[in-house]
């Protein structure tokens, strides 16, 4: 009896672990959703105009479709451009048509399985009678309408979806709930199997860093163009080696970095603070000189920038500072997230990547990791420390090795060299 029950027992809590276990990776899956949905956010403009011909300029002619029209008009800023009304109007008049009643305003609990309704009848499969199409729309639409709902709710927050306990109304953006990223993980999944490749954003690999050192440092460049070139890329290339988000690397101070005076060897730099802990000093890299490639070469980085800040700069503050357009390093303007990501678009662009919106605030992270794993041979437990990943987040890691979405043009050449 005692055996039994023993067993029991034990049968129990492996079920209780294995049902943990499923529900940390169903966790770290919904994450990165939402860290694909961020980085492709800052190109939304580029991603719907992919899309604008599965949502054509509507028939005014029903009564849904004309309160759709006059709702977008008044509720979309005169600087947002007609891709995102089309998708809003498209999804207003979809409800409306189903539900007279349907309040394109309310924000509640139900609001994500509107928003879900809409991606299946655009997305959903054909012979189910929906319109088929591929997993990038669902990306677009989902963007428009995270816009969308910025512009009812400007207040909220932007990274979160919650109850609030209080006042029992929902907090934040319903394009972020979980329900919503669970949603677009299976409809992801379930493209993947018919053949198609999904849109996620794509790594930085060593080529592209360096063809982006060439670009930044151009010789060509005229004065201010070489000084600006210079803080973006060292910001593109610690972001790249330390594995960190956009976000992360512009937080970086001249505190954060640690150079004993007369070492050539190496650089040590901390964070204050992670996305995954927000809670005293947390992670800490020793960057090494690299004289075999001195483009990726950290410590000359450092010796960039200090040349180019000079003594006239106090070395104390934001650690990335914007240049303006006579040449000039301005103190109190520190470089942003937002600008940097701009930069990184407006760099692609002149290289001539024609991918270019793909690429964003992750695609430094992704790619760092990579050459980790690819070129520096490092094992997976070295890639997790250095990133600052816990077991849970194995998930994120795996997807930062390897993406379908990342090039893979020596594919051919894998059995033979290895």
């Amino acid at each position: 009896m005692t055996c039994r029950l023993e067993e029991q027992i034990y049968v129990a809590g492996s079920s209780r672990s294995r049902f943990c276990r499923i529900q940390s990776v169903e966790d770290e899956l919904c994450l990165l959703d939402l860290e694909d949905a961020d980085s492709l956010l800052e190109h939304v403009q580029d991603l719907i105009s992919q899309h604008l011909d599965e949502f054509p300029e509507d028939q005014i002619d029903d009564d849904a479709a004309r309160y759709a029209a006059r709702m977008t008009k008044a509720s979309i800023t005169e600087g947002t451009r007609n891709g995102h009304v089309r998708i809003i109007r498209h999804y207003i008049t979809f409800h409306l048509r189903r539900n007279k009643k349907w309040d394109a305003k309310r924000v509640d609990e139900q609001t994500p399985r509107d928003i879900t309704a809409f991606i299946t009848q655009k997305c959903g499969p054909v012979e189910e009678g929906f319109e088929g199409r591929k997993y990038s729309t669902a990306v677009s639409t989902r963007a428009a309408l995270t816009m969308w709902y910025k512009q009812l709710r400007p207040n909220e927050s932007l990274t979160e979806w919650r109850l609030d306990s209080i006042t029992n109304a929902w907090r934040g953006l319903p394009t972020r709930s979980r329900q919503v990223s669970q949603f677009m993980v299976g409809l992801e999944k379930t493209k993947a199997k018919s053949g198609e490749v999904s849109s996620s954003a794509r790594a930085l690999a060593l080529d592209d860093i360096h063809r982006l050192y060439k670009h930044c440092m151009d010789s060509n460049l005229n004065f201010a163009q070489r000084r600006a070139g210079t803080v973006r890329y060292v910001a593109y290339l610690l972001a790249w080696l330390m594995l960190l988000r956009v976000d992360e690397v512009i937080k970086l101070r001249f505190e954060n970095i640690d150079k004993v005076p007369g070492e050539r060897k190496f650089v040590d730099v901390s964070l204050n603070t992670r996305k995954q802990n927000q809670t005293g000093l947390l992670h800490s890299w020793r960057l090494h000189a690299n004289d075999a490639d001195p483009m990726i070469c950290p410590v000359r980085a450092f010796i960039l920038l200090a040349s180019l800040y000079g003594t006239e700069i106090k070395k104390s503050g934001p650690l990335f500072l914007h240049v303006s357009a006579q040449g000039a390093v301005m103190q109190n303007q520190p470089v942003t997230a937002a600008a940097l990501s701009r930069s990184l678009a407006r760099d692609l662009q002149e290289l001539g990547y024609s991918t270019w919106a793909l690429y964003g605030t992750h695609s430094f992270r992704r790619g760092g990791c990579q050459y980790r794993i690819k070129v520096k041979q490092w094992s997976a437990d070295m890639v997790a420390a250095w990133g600052g990943w816990s077991q849970v987040e194995a998930v994120t890691m795996f997807r930062y090795f390897y993406s379908p979405n990342d090039n893979h043009e020596y594919m051919h050449d894998y059995d033979r060299n290895y």
